[in-house]
């Protein structure tokens, strides 16, 4: 069982196990962080790996990301794994059947207007409207950071507190409350028959993954940060992306 740490985790890697259900994180965990999210590029390499370890165990593997369904489809076509966009807010089937939690919150509305002014007036800055959420980028400005977390401070009083303001690396988004990675791992496990009764173990980088390294903690899995900067509730580490591609081929390899 996976013991969760508040503060170190170990580089000691657990031993696989076929009966593993894995959850990915995508920007910064299977691909490297990029100052725009449209200058990711997915390799021939990680989409083989993907379908070797969606093999290898049975189908219990999923994607798990803050980016829209639509960019992760995109962008890892043709791949069909169960996938979880916008932290959870939706989801799609591995036979493609899509979901959403939440209609399009008509509350954002003057948050959109304010936030294209706002960045209009930033140079290296940019935004992403997701329907549901808005995410402000700036890792292509990053002495803004202080003004871009006023700005969305002052959006999120706004808003009230039926949503929640994430910060991550260089990132910020608001969204309905309620809705984590963690939400979407435990439907996962809960709901969709090739992931029951499986060993959880989540990979991601930044602190949108803490939600699910919890749930997984909390159903005796793995939780596995990439880099080791500040507090975290997972129980182990790999140092870079590509440690982690390196570790994923090996359990594919292996057959875990």
């Amino acid at each position: 069982m996976s013991k969760p740490s508040s503060n170190r985790p170990s580089s000691r890697l657990p031993p696989p196990r076929r009966d593993w259900a894995l959850f990915l994180d995508f920007d910064g965990t299977l691909v490297s962080l990029e100052a725009h999210p449209d200058d990711v590029h997915v390799s021939p390499r990680l989409k083989a790996l993907l379908g070797e370890l969606d093999r290898t165990f049975d189908g219990a593997v999923a994607v798990v990301s803050g980016r829209p369904l639509d960019q992760l489809e995109r962008l890892l076509a043709p791949v069909s794994l169960p996938m979880a966009g916008i932290h959870g807010l939706e989801w799609r089937d591995a036979d493609g059947t899509r979901h959403t939690a939440i209609d399009q919150p008509a509350q954002l509305a003057s948050c959109r207007d304010a936030l294209a002014a706002f960045v209009e007036g930033h140079p290296g800055l940019h935004y992403e409207d997701k329907g549901v959420s808005l995410t402000l980028h700036y890792r292509g400005a990053p002495e803004l950071d202080d003004a871009c977390h006023e700005f969305f401070e002052a959006q999120h009083r706004a808003l009230g507190d039926t949503f929640e303001l994430i910060s991550g690396k260089c990132v910020l988004e608001l969204r309905p409350g309620g809705y984590h990675k963690g939400t979407a791992v435990a439907r996962l496990l809960d709901e969709t028959p090739a992931f029951q009764a499986r060993t959880p173990v989540f990979i991601g980088d930044d602190v949108t993954d803490e939600d699910a390294f919890r749930v997984v903690n909390a159903r005796g899995g793995h939780a596995v940060r990439v880099g080791i900067q500040g507090e975290t509730a997972a129980s182990c580490y790999l140092e870079s992306v590509q440690e982690v591609l390196t570790w994923l081929e090996s359990l594919a390899a292996q057959g875990a």
